[in-house]
């Protein structure tokens, strides 16, 4: 006699039902459209966690290069002055200073603009 899968199967089901809560008509009620869209859930959260990341770098290269350009630099001789500098600061860093203190941030493009001239 054939054992049928009772209790795995129905944990198995559960815990796949479970994480599709929330979805919308068959894709939360039906077996094979629930597996198929948190297949595809996964996928565009793997993919988007590391997309997070470049869109995080491009919004703070843009607030670093509109707060550069207020003084007069561009934002790849600025980097370049830092770096002439011996100044290690990251461009999530240098973001938040550029909008939370711009006088610091002043203080920071005259240190650039003296080790560009330097």
């Amino acid at each position: 006699m054939r054992t049928g899968n009772g209790s795995a199967r129905r944990q198995k089901k559960r815990r796949l039902f479970r994480r599709a809560e929330g979805y919308v008509g068959g894709r939360r009620k039906l077996l094979r459209t629930a597996k198929e869209t948190l297949l595809r859930a996964g996928a565009y959260a793997y993919r988007d966690r590391r997309q997070r990341r470049r869109q995080f770098r491009r919004l703070w290269i843009t607030r670093i290069s509109a707060a550069t350009a207020e003084h007069g630099l561009r934002y790849s001789v600025f980097i370049h002055g830092l770096i002439k500098a011996g100044i290690q600061l990251d461009r999530k860093s240098l973001s938040e200073l550029a909008i939370h203190d711009p006088a610091g941030f002043k203080l920071l493009v005259d240190q650039v603009k003296a080790a560009i001239a330097a």
